[in-house]
């Protein structure tokens, strides 16, 4: 949580990142603030961080969960992804490549959508085939629409895979023989029900090739 849900491995690897976390206001991640196996990224400037004279990293933008939907996600993430590959919790992205020219502007927006405001209403409404894996469907009309007025903010800049529309979801297993990954679907889908989900809030990442670093987090009333 269409896209890559694991990225190249870092070394040495401690644990893995998780893409929720708690503890900090809307918009800044304090430096004090620590997370495993990545580093806080600068979270209050404009522009562009670096990680050498011409690299710069993208933003991912992605809902956070509940802390019981969290622990649930990611416990069927760690049963199901092979281990080797598995080096983030469980996500849902909303954009997989923002330029880090708006990191700025995104906030602003993340501001926007979240302080004082209800939580979005979401749940889990079935399952889906990746072809070489399995993800939980997210149903949430009102993430939606959020989605689509950040898109719509962002016009021009998003890359196709962003602009070609969005399949909410979190990926619990992927990189698997398509085999494997319609045996657990079927298995999956045979005793499933849906249930509602907690969304607490909106995140923003670097990607710099590895596990994600934190930008800010952006939390619901």
């Amino acid at each position: 949580m269409i896209y890559a849900s694991c990225f190249a491995k870092v070394a040495p690897p401690r644990r893995r990142p998780g893409p929720n976390w708690r503890g900090c206001s809307n918009g800044v991640l304090p430096s004090s603030l620590t997370f495993p196996n990545w580093t806080p990224a600068f979270a209050g400037g404009g522009g562009a961080m670096t990680t050498g004279p011409t690299e710069v990293a993208p933003i991912i933008v992605t809902a956070l969960f509940g802390r019981k939907d969290t622990a649930f996600f990611d416990s069927m993430r760690r049963e199901h992804f092979p281990p080797e590959r598995n080096q983030l919790d469980a996500h849902l992205t909303l954009f997989h490549h923002l330029p880090p020219s708006g990191l700025d502007e995104l906030k602003h927006r993340l501001n926007q959508e979240t302080r004082g405001i209800r939580a979005p209403q979401a749940r889990v409404g079935g399952l889906m085939s990746l072809g070489r894996g399995v993800a939980y469907r997210i149903e949430s009309p009102d993430l939606v629409g959020i989605r689509a007025r950040l898109a719509d903010a962002f016009t021009g800049m998003l890359t196709p895979q962003d602009a070609g529309g969005w399949r909410p979801h979190v990926t619990i297993q992927n990189k698997v023989s398509p085999q494997v990954a319609k045996l657990l679907l079927g298995n999956l889908q045979r005793d499933f029900t849906p249930k509602d989900v907690e969304i607490a809030g909106l995140g923003a990442w670097w990607y710099r090739g590895g596990p994600w670093e934190a930008i800010s987090r952006h939390m619901f009333a």
